[in-house]
């Protein structure tokens, strides 16, 4: 990957003209939070996984790099002819021998997922020595389900160093998994670890999200036996080996959400192609009582709003099945132009509202107290200089932009790149006058 995985200098800005309608048709990329455990699933079999719909993203070429330390070899599919150049890609991963079962603290610190690399090195190679994940700006994330998870499928765990060293000289056994907090992280390591343990494991409180379901997807198509993905409780029959298989990428929930929050904010009529209504039903939901017009077609999911106002509507951070917490940001800054009060309340995560002071300097009037954010709708947005602090929050700038008056500079957008592929230009294909200032 070299170079490449960099995209430039990190002090890029968006320069979003508000005021334009979006009309026309956004392809959906494949979902980050399902690629990343896919890859990693790489390392539980000696052969080839093709994955498709793979977004171009800075944290997956990330965790390519990662991946190729423990010794997976990938290539990456060329374009076909009259491909859309927003097209996913594909991706041939084949983890032949494990070189390395060591992820450096210096890899696994530039991207958390990257610690989920535990779960399928302990089940393959009977051991595994991780760095502990760094901080990260959204709050405590603590990898303590994950080392329960293992040492209940008999592992010995020791922390050395900063590290987590993992031994299971015999593998993995089977055993009932039960997680005092749901935690998709945490699911997806001990599913995959799970898939090649001796015996039967019981994964109870497990993550019921789509990507939770995609992985199980994919592992099944490798040769693991598992049921019971989509609910609470997963249970898998180790099997003694999985083999290579090809597998398309759910398409991204989250992306999805925040361009149908985008057309509800600005008003027009997108087609959002390839995005699937079951992923995010709640959000969905919660956007058709704020006045926009939401059908699934064969193509994709279509969103519509005339000219009516927004509605103003109430909403709790919930895991999957409920509101993602995800998409708070953006639907805040939807209820910033809302006809009335609403309150947000985010339950999943502390630190989520450093959005909240960006979005009053565009004129939004949002108090907070605790996890509750109010929200007093105002009829004009006015643009000014704005700093992304986050992925979420960044993207919620610039949907709030594309309804301000005049101009907004959303300035630090590297944490977009590490979510949504080419924004912009899905964006300015739909109307939107939206462009990138390199720093």
């Amino acid at each position: 990957m070299g170079k490449a995985a960099g995209f430039g200098v990190h002090m890029d800005s968006i320069k979003v003209v508000g005021g334009a309608e979006l009309n026309g048709i956004i392809p959906i990329s494949g979902a980050k939070n399902a690629a990343l455990p896919l890859m990693i699933a790489s390392l539980l079999t000696d052969e080839t996984l093709t994955l498709s719909n793979v977004p171009r993203l800075r944290d997956v070429a990330q965790l390519m790099q990662i991946l190729s330390n423990h010794g997976v070899d990938y290539s990456v599919n060329g374009k076909r002819s009259g491909q859309d150049d927003l097209a996913g890609q594909t991706l041939n991963l084949t983890a032949r021998e494990i070189v390395d079962t060591t992820a450096p603290y210096e890899l696994v610190s530039k991207m958390r997922a990257s610690f989920w690399v535990i779960g399928p090195l302990v089940a393959r190679m009977h051991e595994a020595r991780v760095s502990l994940p760094g901080g990260c700006a959204i709050g405590t994330r603590p990898v303590d389900f994950f080392i329960d998870g293992l040492a209940a499928l008999g592992a010995e765990i020791e922390i050395e160093g900063g590290y987590v060293v993992v031994r299971a000289p015999g593998g993995l056994k089977g055993a009932r998994v039960e997680f005092p907090k749901v935690s998709v992280g945490a699911t997806h390591t001990v599913m995959m670890a799970a898939t090649l343990a001796h015996g039967e494991t019981e994964i109870v409180n497990a993550a019921r999200e789509p990507e939770v379901v995609d992985l199980a997807r994919c592992l099944k198509a490798m040769g693991a036996r598992i049921e019971g993905e989509g609910t609470s409780t997963i249970r898998i029959q180790g099997v003694p080996r999985l083999h290579g298989a090809h597998h398309a990428v759910v398409p991204d929930r989250i992306e999805t959400g925040t361009y149908a929050m985008a057309v509800a904010m600005t008003g027009g009529d997108v087609l959002l192609q390839g995005a699937r209504t079951d992923l995010l039903e709640a959000a969905l939901d919660t956007l058709r009582q704020t006045g926009a017009d939401i059908t699934q077609t064969p193509d994709g999911i279509k969103v519509h709003r005339n000219g009516n106002g927004i509605q103003p509507v109430d909403v709790t951070t919930e895991p999957f099945p409920g509101f993602p917490t995800d998409l708070q940001a953006q639907f805040m800054a939807l209820m910033t132009k809302a006809g009335g009060t609403s309150q947000i309340t985010e339950t999943i995560f502390e630190n989520r509202f450093m959005h909240v002071q960006e979005l009053a300097r565009l004129g939004a009037q949002i108090q907070v107290d605790g996890r509750t954010a109010t929200v007093d709708g105002v009829s004009t947005l006015r643009g000014a200089p704005v700093m992304a602090t986050d992925l979420r929050a960044s993207v919620s700038l610039v949907i709030a932009g594309l309804a301000a008056e005049g101009e907004t500079t959303v300035n630090r957008v590297y944490h977009l790149d590490r979510g949504f592929e080419r924004l912009e230009d899905k964006l300015t294909r739909c109307g939107a006058q939206i462009e990138r200032i390199s720093g």
